[in-house]
């Protein structure tokens, strides 16, 4: 009787595994799993938008993923990043369960211990580079040395420009780093507050269009890809989640590139831009690539090279490992058509 009696305290559920334990019939109760070991469904699938993710904002202004999982009476919730590193921040702290971010930054975040799995190739971008003032002298990387340069920390842009000042022979304690958020970056450096801003588009490709901001320096091979992320726990409970996320992004690539001039309107509006803006940041990305091939890995690794190099990651961390741990390619690789990996 006592046990009855505790187990009515504790809910309906319990009594359930009590009246089939007491028939005979109980196999397994209170884990709150089905069969196949995965968590119940959740009431809400938390995305991110991004305006450096243009997918994001088809996905989001078309709804296909909410009419799908609404057969499943899962709600999709949308959450604006700003940047990889708010992306990442929201995933680390559970306030988000899929985030967009550069390769290299999601590596970094892998590496200090965020528990996130790096699931497909949003886009192939050239993102970012090294941004001055129409009216500055500077004209070489290594003229950098001693100036302010805004960049927001944790992202691919601050990436970029350490890879920069790396190539050139110089590291961060050779410039004053004023870690911006990418906008603030940008008014920075139009107001004169800083000599160079490691750019992100659409912020950079506004400066260039509507303040006559110069590309200092570009390389796009230490862009690093636009990966989404999922946390790492909701991956191992809820695989069939993930893959409709992904097959909403595969619907919302595929109509980005056959919908371009409706692509570049999407994005203007959404980060109310002018359609020149929009038209030259998307100029810029690349969606023919979806999965991790080896010049996806070989990129990312290569960051976070420099980056140990530079002490962004801690000198006894294998980047090489730590590679590994983030990319989960599974999910990529079960979509309808075959990934492409190869450019």
């Amino acid at each position: 009787m006592s046990f009855l009696f505790l187990s009515a305290r504790r809910g309906p559920q319990v009594l359930l595994c009590v009246a089939l334990a007491l028939g005979g019939l109980l196999t397994g109760c209170g884990s709150g799993s089905n069969s196949a070991g995965t968590a119940a469904a959740p009431e809400t699938v938390r995305l991110d938008y991004a305006y450096y993710n243009p997918l994001s904002l088809v996905l989001k202004q078309q709804g296909w993923l909410e009419k799908d999982l609404a057969k499943q009476n899962v709600k999709v919730e949308w959450v604006l990043s700003q940047g990889s590193n708010k992306a990442l921040e929201f995933l680390n702290g559970s306030s988000l369960d899929f985030g967009s971010a550069a390769g290299a930054a999601a590596l970094v975040a892998r590496a200090n211990g965020n528990p996130l799995k790096a699931v497909y190739i949003f886009s192939k971008p050239e993102w970012t580079a090294l941004v001055v003032g129409p009216k500055s002298t500077i004209t070489t990387v290594a003229g950098l040395r001693g100036k302010r340069v805004a960049a927001t920390k944790g992202t691919d842009p601050y990436i970029f420009l350490l890879r920069a000042l790396d190539q050139a022979g110089m590291s961060e304690k050779d410039i004053e780093l004023i870690p911006l958020q990418h906008p603030d970056g940008r008014a920075a450096l139009e107001k004169g507050d800083v000599d160079a801003w490691a750019g992100l588009d659409p912020h950079m490709a506004k400066a260039e269009l509507e303040s006559g901001a110069r590309l200092l320096y570009r390389n796009p091979e230490f862009n690093s890809y636009g990966v989404l992320n999922v946390r790492e726990a909701f991956a191992k409970d809820h695989p069939a989640l993930v893959g409709a996320v992904l097959r909403a992004y595969e619907q919302a690539r595929a109509w980005a590139r056959q919908h371009p001039a409706e692509l570049q309107q999407t994005l203007a509006t959404a980060a109310k831009l002018s359609p020149a803006v929009a038209a030259k940041q998307l100029a810029r990305t690349d969606f023919a690539v979806n999965g991790f091939g080896a010049p996806q890995l070989a990129t990312i690794a290569a960051a976070g090279d420099v980056l140990k190099k530079t002490g962004t990651i801690e000198a006894g961390v294998d980047v090489a490992q730590t590679l590994k741990a983030l990319v989960d390619p599974q999910f990529v690789n079960k979509l309808p058509a075959a990934p492409v990996a190869a450019r």
